[in-house]
């Protein structure tokens, strides 16, 4: 997602753009998401100046044709399970409110409004009417396809081409040289790898995630509800599994069910105690979840980066490389602001943000 928009600003900016994808077209990370714009879950900083601008960027893409890629502004709800969790969740969107984040609080006897099936008892919850979701393969495809940019899927990178002054000259792939003067890394949790292939460090780390699909549910779930130590979750540093309870409804009907991290490398094998919490954790939230059946379940791997925040922008180690990678679970929704920063630095503009707290090089080189 985040390659397919950098090619659609890029293209829009009137650059002769190529992208190489050594699988299908959202065959990685994005076709594992769950399509999440959120702001919901970021504190005031960098990060949230980026998904806010990223916000206006879909809600642009939508206007015209919205419907090509599922876009729903059905915004979030954040549950607290007890006063205490409450009074937490209240500090956290009071910072956020601060910094241009519209965060409703919802007491106890409304939680219903919004929710109808909500299970009771609940302490409160915070509504964030500027969460949206889309259908990540599908705003793959269609930004890549809108942008005319040149695809080759199912070719390798197995290098990056240099000139004698140590400028990116293309890269090389197992079917042959593609030339260019400038290179952007968006290959998610492999863009340690690619990184690599250019002679410099970027410690992108895989984290594993789940997500269950239940049978068709209409209109059962009206927004993206978590619960509150969901934020935690995602500023854990820990390599250990971590779950927290994330539901949400589709388009097309069926409810995801997340969300789980763990740090296991690429290992896609299932795991039945995640699994398990998952599921135990949705009821927990919506009880009417025990007599529903799940269908099918799927894994992907967030690219993480130590600080969670993503490598945008040029390498100033290789004239001409550039990274928009290591998104962790936030790369649908970044992803236009994203390849908006990217192609105005392409073009040689002032970034619309600070590209500071994103460089690529921030992280201190291994001890040879």
């Amino acid at each position: 997602m985040v390659g397919a928009a950098c090619a659609w600003y890029a293209a829009r900016a009137g650059l002769d753009v190529t992208v190489v994808d050594r699988g299908p077209v959202a065959g990685g990370t994005t076709g594992a998401g769950e399509g999440n714009l959120l702001v919901s879950d970021k504190e005031p900083g960098p990060e949230l100046e980026l998904a806010l601008l990223s916000g206006r960027l879909w809600s642009r893409l939508a206007e015209d044709p919205g419907r090509a890629f599922e876009y729903e502004p059905k915004g979030g709800v954040v549950v607290a399970a007890t006063p205490g969790a409450l009074a937490g969740l209240e500090a956290f969107a009071a910072g956020q409110r601060a910094a241009g984040v519209q965060a409703v609080s919802v007491p106890a006897d409304r939680l219903h409004d919004l929710e109808p099936h909500l299970a009771p008892g609940l302490a409160g919850a915070v509504h964030y009417p500027q969460d949206a979701q889309v259908m990540p393969a599908l705003a793959a495809a269609h930004l890549l396809r809108a942008s005319g940019a040149r695809l080759h899927t199912g070719r390798t990178v197995t290098g990056v081409l240099r000139g004698p002054d140590g400028a990116v000259r293309g890269v090389r792939t197992d079917r042959g040289d593609l030339h260019a003067p400038a290179v952007v890394n968006a290959a998610g949790p492999w863009g340690g790898e690619v990184a690599a292939l250019a002679g410099v460090r970027l410690p992108v780390l895989p984290r594993r995630g789940y997500v269950l699909v239940t049978e068709p549910l209409p209109c059962r779930v009206r927004h993206k509800v978590y619960a509150a130590d969901y934020v935690a979750d995602v500023a854990s540093d820990s390599a250990d599994l971590q779950t927290s309870p994330v539901v949400e409804g589709t388009a097309a009907g069926p409810v995801l069910i997340g969300a789980s991290r763990e740090r296991v490398g690429f290992d896609r094998s299932v795991s039945l105690p995640a699994l398990r919490a998952l599921a135990a954790g949705a009821i927990r939230l919506f009880p009417f979840l025990a007599g529903v059946r799940a269908l099918r379940t799927y894994a992907g791997f967030r690219p993480y980066l130590p600080d969670h925040l993503p490598a945008i922008g040029p390498d100033p180690r290789v004239p001409g490389l550039l990274h928009a990678c290591g998104h962790e679970g936030a790369g649908i929704g970044l992803s236009t602001g994203t390849g908006h920063l990217i192609a105005q630095v392409l073009c040689g503009e002032r970034p619309a943000l600070d590209l500071t707290p994103f460089r690529p090089d921030r992280f201190a080189e291994e001890p040879a």
